[in-house]
């Protein structure tokens, strides 16, 4: 296996954590392509690795990967130009075919891992819908008592995520996810550059608005501000800027 950590801190027994990413879609809203975003992906295995974590990425589907073109930092945007960790990765041939040849979410192991973490970008909004396989694996992890993690727009995974009662799984949590005003920040970009009209919409649904309707605890930390929150084994990250703290979070509540 290519991509491991060479210097695990628990050589015997080291946590494991499934990373999940969506596959390529289009986008209903824009016609544009979507897909993972780079440092949800990134920044959350960068930390894992550190941590002496073993990683490996999945996605629903299974097969090639693609970033949302926004999300990388030598994008001619610069929406994310200094994304540094992304840019790393961008340039490592042994990460890069890891997203050539993704395996399905089905090959996930429940006794193999500790953590399932959903990574978001544009993609899980137009795919998730349509991922049963997801929304089963998610709820087996969590009903088990694994700790599950939905990160960005992959908090769209709370949506469609049915425990075994047939309550809704984020009912009663508290949780983050991509905000509303991050939401009208992103529109307003989109109509700036001639990609949308006046009164369009990027996404087509919002996770803070269905979360909310779903009976979840919504919060967050305001626009663009670094967050993530935790609630028993279900730890959510508000946007791309919150990898790392997400991360965190996972690593204070399984050890090294």
């Amino acid at each position: 296996m290519s991509h491991k950590n060479l210097n695990p801190v628990n050589p015997k027994n080291p946590k494991r954590v499934a990373i999940v990413i969506s596959n390529p879609a289009t986008s209903t809203t824009t016609g544009q392509p979507v897909g993972f975003w780079w440092a949800e992906l990134t920044h959350p295995y960068f930390h894992f690795s550190e941590a002496g974590y073993e990683v490996e990425i999945f996605s629903p589907q299974g097969g090639t990967c693609e970033a949302d073109a926004a999300s990388d930092p030598e994008d001619a945007s610069q929406w994310q130009a200094e994304d540094v960790i992304s840019r790393g990765y961008k340039h490592d041939p042994a990460f890069i075919r890891l997203l050539q040849d993704t395996r399905p979410v089905d090959a996930i192991e429940l006794g193999r891992f500790d953590a399932l973490v959903v990574a978001g970008g544009q993609g899980p909004m137009f795919t998730f819908a349509q991922a049963t396989n997801l929304q089963q694996k998610f709820v087996e992890f969590y009903e088990a008592g694994k700790v599950v993690v939905a990160l960005c727009h992959g908090c769209a995974i709370l949506r469609f995520a049915t425990l075994s009662n047939g309550e809704p799984l984020a009912r009663g949590k508290t949780v983050t996810g991509f905000a509303n005003v991050e939401e009208d920040f992103a529109d307003d970009a989109m109509v700036g550059w001639g990609v949308l009209k006046p009164g369009q919409h990027v996404m087509p649904w919002r996770i803070e608005d269905e979360l909310k309707k779903l009976g979840a605890n919504y919060i967050q930390a305001g626009l663009w501000k670094g967050f993530a929150i935790r609630d028993g084994n279900l730890i959510t990250g508000q946007q791309n800027f919150s990898g790392s703290e997400t991360a965190q979070l996972v690593v204070e509540t399984l050890g090294r």
